[in-house]
């Protein structure tokens, strides 16, 4: 979590951690066979659902969208070893979208409120953070999959298509992935109460010096939540 949050939002959007999903994508028929896409199942179920349950109780704000990243993660992995791989990669590419605007969104925080990054010393920031409350609240809703917002589309798809499998496989995959969307939502809108509509808990010299993003932080902002959006 010391890394700067554009070089997180790169990683956790389009490199590092999504390689190793790319990599499933393309050596697909290496792995396409009963045992195996058993395995990469399960273990991308068991993902989606401890991650999410990890980031239930975390306190710092970029924390808690990385830990939203193993779970979405896990998501693509078990895609994958539905066998649906062009489902995996289309929620990838989602994924990439929204997650590169909540971390750059908290990012835009951390630099207006004096490099704070506990959600417990936050509070109120929708009257000193408008744009960048909405850009989290966008990218929050399209990480949850809010109806008719990217991630939605391809997040109902992976449920969808986990259930109408027919096996347990399928269905564990789909219990997991349900539970996994619950607490998705419930930390998302833990993170957007607790630093934007809660009671003001931040200390007196940060309120004094605190400012909203300038237009050249906030306008890769509007591109990414058009993304996450449309």
């Amino acid at each position: 979590m010391e890394g700067p949050t554009p070089v997180s939002a790169l990683i956790h959007a389009a490199t590092l951690v999504t390689a190793g999903v790319f990599l499933v994508i393309r050596c697909s028929m290496v792995f396409d066979n009963g045992q195996t896409l058993f395995l990469v199942t399960i273990i991308g179920a068991f993902t989606a659902f401890f991650a999410s349950s990890v980031g239930l109780v975390q306190n710092d704000l970029k924390r808690v969208i990385a830990y939203s990243t193993c779970s979405q993660l896990g998501y693509m992995v078990f895609a994958t070893g539905l066998s649906q791989y062009s489902v995996a990669l289309f929620h990838l590419a989602n994924h990439a979208l929204f997650k590169a605007l909540l971390f750059l969104s908290a990012g835009c925080i951390i630099h207006g409120i004096a490099d704070e990054q506990d959600l417990r010393k936050m509070g109120g920031l929708i009257h000193f953070f408008p744009t960048s409350y909405t850009m989290i609240l966008i990218g929050s809703l399209a990480l949850t999959g809010f109806p008719f917002l990217t991630g939605f589309y391809s997040k109902d798809a992976i449920l969808e298509l986990a259930v109408s499998k027919n096996n347990f496989a399928g269905n564990f995959a789909h219990f997991l992935g349900c539970s996994a969307a619950f607490c998705t939502s419930f930390y998302s809108f833990r993170l957007v109460f607790l630093a934007f509509l809660n009671k003001t808990n931040t200390l007196k010299t940060y309120i004094n010096g605190v400012h909203d993003a300038p237009i050249r932080m906030v306008f890769p902002l509007m591109i990414l939540s058009f993304g996450a959006i449309f």
